[in-house]
């Protein structure tokens, strides 16, 4: 179940942040004093920035952060999905799908945005799947 994130989620949070920033599909590190910030502002009720979690029977599987903008590239509302991390154990169940018609049921007549890196095959299949096209410059888009 897609749930906003809350107080409640922010250890959780900020543990899959650790691991996420740590791997290799994130080129910099992070840090606590940005994780911190980034999950406060997502509780918060910040306009631009938007929290998630993944949660079956009480147990966090992942969470999102979703940030919002325009994009004059595309003359359309933009939605940029900055984090999208699955616990390696609920990867391949078919959760990223689920969230991604969810924001297109909340978000129509947006461009949606994020980044790859080239080497995470699994996550691009992922996104191309999901009607995410590359762009020459390693972002994907889709327009809804």
């Amino acid at each position: 179940m897609i749930k906003p994130m809350t107080s409640e989620h922010k250890g959780a949070v900020l543990e899959m942040m650790r691991v996420f920033y740590a791997s290799p599909a994130v080129l910099s590190n992070g840090s606590e004093e940005i994780f911190n910030n980034d999950i406060n502002n997502c509780i918060n009720d910040n306009p631009y920035l938007e929290g998630y979690v993944f949660e079956e029977n009480g147990e966090i599987q992942g969470y999102a952060m979703v940030a919002k903008s325009f994009s004059t590239e595309f003359g359309l509302p933009c939605i940029w999905i900055e984090d999208l991390y699955f616990k390696p154990e609920f990867r391949g169940k078919g959760l990223g799908g689920e969230f991604f018609a969810y924001l297109d049921e909340k978000y129509p007549g947006t461009i949606m945005r994020l980044e790859a890196e080239e080497e995470n095959e699994r996550a691009i299949h992922v996104y191309k799947k999901c009607g995410f096209d590359v762009l020459p410059y390693m972002e994907l888009k889709k327009i809804n």
